[in-house]
């Protein structure tokens, strides 16, 4: 089980580098000079998605009811954004950019996910048990 959870991961994370290595041929201006780079920003975004994305969306939330759920785009924007500016030879050119390429990224590799992993299962249990 833990194997097959870490296969996972690990193809999880390939699919992301594929996904940013695709990124430039949609959005001219983000930048990523090789896969080796792909891989670290893939695995840095992973890390910021998981650690700290949770944490500034509860932060944020009045902003985000206010626009009715339009500002988790600039919250995501501003982490693509944030990790271009750590990562050397990941560059955005500029907000809109982070933006638009944070959304071109997730469908991405939501779209190679779904691909490789089929779609999600939907366990249903019943009881039918009336007493």
């Amino acid at each position: 089980m833990l194997a097959s959870m870490v296969r996972n991961l690990l193809i999880v994370w390939l699919i992301n580098a594929l996904a940013l290595l695709a990124l430039p041929y949609l959005v001219p201006s983000v930048q990523v000079d090789s896969f080796t780079t792909a891989l670290v920003a893939a695995l840095v975004l992973g890390l910021v998605n998981t650690l700290i994305r949770p944490l500034v969306v509860l932060l944020t939330l009045p902003a985000t009811v206010l626009t009715l759920g339009l500002f988790i785009f600039v919250i995501n924007g501003l982490l693509f954004w944030l990790v271009a500016s750590f990562v050397k030879g990941f560059s955005v050119a500029g907000f809109w950019s982070a933006v638009l390429g944070a959304i071109v990224y997730a469908l991405i590799s939501w779209a190679a996910s779904a691909l490789v992993f089929g779609p999600p299962r939907v366990v249903v249990v019943r009881r039918d048990d009336y007493r």
